[in-house]
């Protein structure tokens, strides 16, 4: 995947023209006057990937301000340059919005202890509720932009009527979405997410959609392998559970290989595991600047899988490659970028509005073309990549059974247990 590392703007989506004043932005709000939670303001920062129209520059200077007051506090930055517009525009925005004092930089480290001033205390209170008070302007703008589409319309689901208990799938705009949906798990892959995203795929891959989205529900991307999976011993005993444990993975792995269409990755935060060796397989992928990708396949006794072993030294050379796969390296999103790993790495603020304005454009290209595109780009390491495949299941089979690789998923329980 020879892709280069974009320079990442804070809010690529104000187009760069001047804007010598920041209109008041009206817009009907109806917030609570004590402030929205912490997770009312993360769903509608999810939101905005819904857009279906362009808010327009006010509207997202406002929502680029609102942000940054209710994550960093006031405007605190020096003013930038005359020449520098966006840059200007963003930051009178965000300025525009007040301040409540100049704070001591001590407290950006969490509240201050009982022994401080009053005074110190009464600022941190003040700063929490400037905090409070735009995270809730920011819901109520981007519920007034959803209100003002007009109410949404359901995604009709793709081919059948197949309905799933651990995905959401959907298709609108000739855009297939495979969601993982176990947020209270961090989107961990049970035996029955593995079957449902085999399921998935071939519904998908018969489809009328041009292309093909794989993302996360909630805060994670995906945490790998619930290891659950592992005390679910069958009537058979473990050699029986490691059997159908590797059969499960080749045909998990299969349906990306054979998948025939393109495929892309919406990595909306951290990834762990088979999620991230299978990345060598996706044609995009988008990350989230605070994503990150680990694959502790030697912490827990195991080897790699999802075809890594071929793909990654292919991607980022067998140094690289061998410092994720052996030695359990975690990578941000900016160095997985560097690396080939990733396409490119957006801020969290507009990432789900810029990657979806990307998709919708993919998508209005000719089916047929892409999928044949594919074939010819694909094609030719196809039967390797079902060999590596075939190699790297018997490998894990042999490592799950191996008294290694239990006591270290053992103390990875015991370790849990602790917390």
């Amino acid at each position: 995947m020879a892709v280069a590392l974009r320079k990442i703007s804070p809010w690529r989506f104000v187009r760069a023209v001047q804007v010598t004043h920041i209109p008041t932005l009206k817009l009907h709000m109806t917030g609570s006057m004590m402030g929205a939670t912490v997770e009312q303001f993360n769903h509608a920062k999810s939101q905005m990937g819904t857009l279906k129209e362009d808010p327009g520059n006010e509207a997202k200077l406002k929502i680029y301000a609102l942000f940054k007051q209710a994550t960093q506090g006031p405007c605190n930055t020096p003013k930038p340059g005359m020449l520098d517009f966006v840059g200007k525009a963003k930051w009178d925005a965000w300025k525009s919005l007040g301040s409540v004092s100049q704070f001591p930089v001590c407290i950006k480290n969490g509240p201050p202890p009982k022994r401080h001033p009053a005074n110190l205390t009464q600022l941190w209170k003040a700063l929490e509720s400037t905090w409070e008070d735009a995270r809730q302007q920011y819901v109520d703008l981007i519920d007034s932009l959803l209100a003002a589409e007009g109410p949404a319309v359901a995604a009709q689901p793709t081919g059948s009527a197949a309905t799933f208990d651990t995905l959401l799938v959907s298709t609108e705009d000739n855009i297939t979405t495979i969601r993982l949906n176990r947020p209270q798990k961090k989107n961990a892959i049970t035996v029955e997410m593995y079957n449902e995203v085999i399921k998935a795929l071939e519904q998908a891959g018969k489809d009328d959609s041009v292309i093909t989205v794989i993302t996360g529900s909630g805060d994670f991307y995906c945490s790998g392998n619930d290891l659950t999976n592992f005390t679910k011993i069958p009537e058979g005993g473990i050699e029986q559970m490691a059997k159908d444990a590797g059969e499960l993975l080749r045909e998990f792995v299969k349906a990306f290989i054979d998948f025939p269409k393109p495929l892309v990755a919406v990595v909306n935060g951290p990834a762990v595991g088979v999620s991230v060796t299978l990345l060598g397989l996706f044609e995009i992928v988008y990350a989230t600047e605070r994503a990150t990708f680990h694959t502790p396949f030697s912490q827990l006794g195991q080897s790699p899988e999802g075809c890594s072993s071929y793909t990654f030294p292919k991607i980022m050379g067998n140094a690289k490659a061998s410092e994720m796969l052996l030695f359990n390296k975690k990578l941000s999103a900016v160095q997985a970028c560097a690396q080939g790993l990733v396409t490119e790495v957006f801020p969290d603020s507009s990432f789900q509005t810029e990657v979806a304005t990307r998709l919708k454009a993919y998508a209005k290209l000719p089916r047929n073309s892409l999928a044949l595109s594919k074939q010819l780009i694909r094609g030719t390491e196809k039967e390797r990549l079902h060999t590596v495949n075939d190699q790297e299941v018997e490998r894990l089979v042999e490592r799950w059974l191996s008294d290694e690789c239990m006591q270290a998923i053992m103390s990875f329980f015991q370790a849990k247990a602790k917390l």
